[in-house]
């Protein structure tokens, strides 16, 4: 937002916008931390399934099962790390409506005094 656009109307225009995000940001993260959740179930199972099944030495098994889980693994990473960035934008968005709200008082307060003490 430009200097020339500093009003009550449009900071309060902004303010209604990121509220908006804000509001659906909720439903955002809450689907990628289901989506996570799946994978992650996911690869704990493929990861115990292929554990029980090696047929090998004991200490085989847990390098065994990781190499037989790197999709599984990859699809929970990759799951992990968009609920991350989702819930970090959601706090980014928190904090940018908390600025707003801090400019709308000060452009309120501006807009108040103006004209008042000028002549007589």
């Amino acid at each position: 937002m430009s200097l020339d656009t500093l009003n009550p109307v449009n900071v309060e225009s902004r303010i209604r916008d990121i509220s908006a995000r804000i509001a659906n940001s909720a439903s955002v993260c809450n689907t990628r931390y289901e989506t996570f959740l799946d994978a992650d179930r996911n690869y704990d199972q493929a990861f115990a399934r292929a554990y029980i099944g090696h047929n090998g030495p004991a200490h085989e098994k847990k390098y065994a099962a990781e190499l037989a889980t790197e999709t599984e693994r990859a699809a929970r990473d990759v799951a992990d790390a968009s609920y991350r960035y989702a819930d970090r934008l959601a706090k980014a968005l928190e904090s940018e409506l908390r600025a707003y709200q801090s400019i709308g008082a000060s452009v309120r307060a501006m807009y108040g005094v103006a004209g008042r003490g000028e002549g007589s």
